[in-house]
């Protein structure tokens, strides 16, 4: 054989043997690969389950605070209503009166704000992106162009 001849199968025996290390090097690089966005999965997922229930404890902080803050209110608003009532009577208003009028102005304002609320409710329903996703009609055409 020629010297040529020896070595180009030398170098085609290298190839077809580098092939094998080749494909394990690629198969090795995508299991790895595989393992990292596993980690990089299993990390995200605890973030988020640790941020849910940080927020989950917050929401329920709140939620007291909220009902606290509503307890006092509704003592504060009772305690200006008597002062208002105590204030008609010092003032020439019989009892009753005084009460019924402190009744009025709380029904009044009540009303005031179930108008505000179903005002407002409307906005609940997303009135701009239903408008939005409806469907286009179809466009009209023009009956003189198809004479």
């Amino acid at each position: 054989m020629e010297r040529s001849a020896v070595n180009n199968e030398t170098l085609g025996q290298a190839a077809t043997e580098a092939d094998p290390v080749k494909t394990a090097g690629i198969l090795d690089n995508a299991q790895a690969l595989w393992r990292e966005l596993y980690g990089f999965g299993h990390d995200y997922f605890h973030l988020i389950a640790l941020e849910a229930r940080r927020a989950g404890r917050n929401l329920v902080f709140m939620i007291i605070a909220g009902v606290m803050a509503a307890v006092l209110l509704i003592g504060a608003w009772g305690g200006l209503i008597a002062a208002a009532v105590m204030w008609m009577i010092e003032h020439g208003f019989v009892a009753s009166s005084a009460i019924l009028l402190s009744v009025l102005f709380n029904l009044l304002l009540t009303l005031v704000l179930v108008a505000v609320i179903h005002r407002k409710s409307r906005y609940l329903q997303f009135p701009a992106t239903v408008h939005s996703l409806r469907a286009m009609p179809p466009p009209v055409r023009d009956n003189k162009e198809e004479s």
